[in-house]
């Protein structure tokens, strides 16, 4: 017997076992029949079984099957709904319908291959479209596509080369597309893929296809960019030509690792579809690890946990964060011309509406507004330009007292999510800057101020909140409204020279703050780390969570990614070797190019830091070094409870650090011994950097 009949009889064996054992369901339209039969609905369904309406919903739809207690009790239902409404007979005359088969559970070849019986397609069903019986999901997910929506089959598909299309929720669709146009075609007609708007006044998001390897080499593509500084097909490639005789377009960016192919809108729909091309390195591994080489029914299910918890990815990380500031702010509306009683595009109050060009210090050397100002090779001094940057600062060993050097133990805390949480109730300008000669100070007033903040004498055991490395400013410098705002919280006058301040303000990034938050919290606790734990728990999940699922942990790390790219595309600099400075690039054209929102996020970021390390050397804790978000301490024990200060009833000190999931706590970030720690500072190196064995910079956070 061969090995391919071996595998063709323990399929077949598996099969009959699955019908012997008594818990196999009717086929899904006649769950259909049946409940509409008993005049049921399916949220008298969901109650009696403890579901969801969705859930229902897609055991009908054959999208999803019932598991466990819940499985049998289902089908306990049916075959009594099934003896009180049989299966009607056809009047005399007319060919009796045959009976319709029992859906069959998708079984394993003995080559691990899921394998399932031949079924007609629903006729509701678009064509090319399979009742998913054969799927394969890999873990439960809390966003399954559902059916009757505009979008019943989720946000994407990862297509494989044998023409199957892998959505969310184990979802299989059939895809006949031999040709790219023809598979732009098929994405935006028959797969039901795309996502809903995330505000009422936006878009909804394009349905994304991923191309495997060997499904990019199907289509004609080749297995490697030979432009690696462009990143794109040459405007000749037959697959570029191919688009243009279809009448498809390109984006100025051409066809890259992530192509958006489109054709003008029709009838106010839009017609784009996204393409992501695995082989050319669309999912860059410093932010989404091994993703790229899962299988595609999971590697579905990660980019869909993303798409539903964040937005559908539409290139890397940092692009991804930038769209969803607009996905979630729309710079437009619908405003009705009381001239002409129709409806018009208008600014949408409280969003970036339009480019503007920043204020001479806030902006990179390269742009017109510094080269037009300063002669070629004029090096800016802190009087000339906006420097607000994270912390990078270790502490002089020479300042180690004796009781810090009778430590054991340095220990590093990192802030989660440090750049979200700054962002959380943060007052931004939404429009141009206006100069101001001699300015009163206003914290409420966000923009750029020239000030003096060297005679402010703070302890040398801390960073200088006013740098980002730490020292002591040497004279008048630029700095944004969160610094200048924490110096009078410090108690110290004030007495601007310049601004450059915007009258026009409001909080563009709470929206923004409150998805990435949920999105986070909602991964880490799929990785077993969730809020109300206590400390000891907290900690020990802690240890293993990213070996929990790697799959969510590449979710966990393209949202962490997803915050500091998107931070840092508000200050996108010129790209390409061809560039001049002094020339406009592209980036400057958007309304989120905002060189002054990102300096206001990282002010805000340092500042907070800085005031939690205040109130521990309140008590005489002093940190030795800070990287970023990362502060290290040294410590009698190798955990953070060994040095973090209590209250007398054992509660965290109030406003330092506090360990837990949310953003804004910290987690433990790494230990190494006293004499590791005090050879770096002897070396000039930052053990916050080096704390937990790995570059602490590259993690994310």
């Amino acid at each position: 017997m061969t090995d391919q009949s071996q595998e063709l009889f323990a399929a077949v064996d598996s099969l009959l076992a699955a019908v012997d054992d008594g818990t196999v369901l009717p086929l899904p339209a006649e769950r259909v029949r049946l409940r509409e039969a008993a005049g049921l609905t399916r949220a008298a369904l969901a109650q009696a079984l403890g579901v969801r309406v969705p859930s229902i919903e897609a055991w009908e739809a054959g999208r999803a099957e019932p598991k466990g207690e819940r499985r049998e009790a289902y089908r306990r239902l049916l075959e009594g709904l099934a003896q009180r409404h049989p299966t009607p007979v056809p009047p005399p005359g007319r060919p009796a319908t045959p009976a319709e088969p029992l859906s069959v559970p998708s079984v394993q070849t003995a080559g691990g291959a899921a394998t399932a019986p031949p079924t007609a397609p629903p006729a509701h069903d678009t064509p090319h479209t399979l009742t998913p019986v054969a799927r394969r999901q890999a873990w439960p997910t809390e966003a399954a596509p559902v059916a009757g929506s505009r979008f019943p089959n989720g946000p994407l598909a990862v297509l494989d080369a044998d023409g199957t299309a892998y959505c969310q929720g184990g979802v299989l669709l059939e895809c006949p597309a031999a040709t790219i146009p023809q598979l732009a075609d098929w994405a935006l007609k028959e797969s039901g893929l795309g996502a809903g708007r995330l505000h009422r006044h936006g878009k909804d998001s394009d349905p994304l296809i991923v191309l495997t390897t060997q499904t990019a080499a199907r289509f004609g593509l080749p297995l490697a960019l030979d432009d690696r500084r462009a990143l794109r097909l040459a405007d000749n490639h037959p697959v570029v030509r191919e688009l243009a005789r279809a009448k498809w377009k390109l984006t100025r960016r051409g066809f890259g690792p992530w192509a958006r192919v489109y054709r003008p809108a029709e009838g106010g729909r839009r017609q784009c579809v996204q393409l992501a091309v695995l082989p050319w390195d669309a999912l860059d591994t410093r932010t989404w690890g091994s993703a790229g080489q899962l299988p595609a029914p999971e590697l579905a299910q990660v980019l869909g946990d993303y798409a539903t918890r964040v937005i559908t990815p539409r290139g890397s990380a940092a692009v991804c964060g930038l769209e969803l500031m607009t996905a979630l702010r729309p710079p437009t509306r619908p405003v009705k011309d009381p001239a002409t009683d129709t409806w018009t595009s208008g600014p949408n109050p409280g969003a970036l509406t339009e480019a503007v060009d920043p204020a001479p210090p806030e902006a990179p050397d390269e742009h017109p507004v510094v080269t037009a100002r300063y002669p070629r090779g004029h090096q800016r001094t802190p009087a000339e330009v906006l420097d607000e940057e994270a912390f990078e600062w270790i502490r002089d060993p020479e300042q180690l007292t004796d009781d810090e050097c009778a430590k054991q133990f340095a220990v590093g805390v990192d802030v989660n999510m440090a750049f979200a949480a700054a962002v959380n109730r943060l007052t931004v300008g939404l429009g141009a800057p206006v100069h101001a000669s001699r300015p009163r100070f206003d914290k409420k007033a966000p923009g750029s101020w020239l000030v003096d903040l060297s005679h402010i004498d703070l302890d040398p055991r801390l960073p200088n909140p006013f740098t980002p490395h730490g020292l002591r400013p040497e004279g008048p410098a630029w700095y944004a409204t969160p610094t200048v705002a924490y110096a009078t919280e410090l108690g110290y006058g004030i007495t601007p020279l310049e601004a450059w301040l915007r009258p026009e303000s409001g909080s563009y990034l709470d929206g923004w703050y409150t998805r990435l938050r949920d999105a986070y919290l909602a991964t880490m606790e799929r990785l077993g780390v969730s809020a109300g734990m206590n400390e000891a728990d907290f900690l020990a999940a802690m240890e293993h969570h990213k070996d929990a699922d790697p799959a969510q942990a590449a979710v966990l790390s393209a949202i962490k990614a997803t915050v500091k790219g998107g931070i840092g595309k508000l200050r996108e600099r010129p790209q390409g070797a061809g560039y001049r400075p002094g020339e406009r690039w592209p980036a400057l054209e958007r309304p989120t190019w905002r060189p002054d929102i990102r300096a206001a996020v990282i002010a805000t970021a340092r500042v907070n830091m800085h005031r939690k390390m205040l109130k521990l050397a309140a008590i005489g804790l002093f940190p030795i070094a800070v990287l970023s978000d990362c502060a290290v301490y040294l410590s009698d024990g190798p955990t953070p409870p060994d040095f973090l200060p209590r209250t007398p009833e054992g509660k965290p000190l109030p406003g330092g650090f506090r360990l837990g999931v949310s953003p804004g706590m910290v987690k433990h970030e790494g230990t190494q011994s006293l004499m590791w720690a005090v050879k770096m500072l002897d070396e000039g190196h930052n053990p916050a950097r080096h704390i937990k064995g790995t570059d602490a910079a590259a993690d994310g956070e």
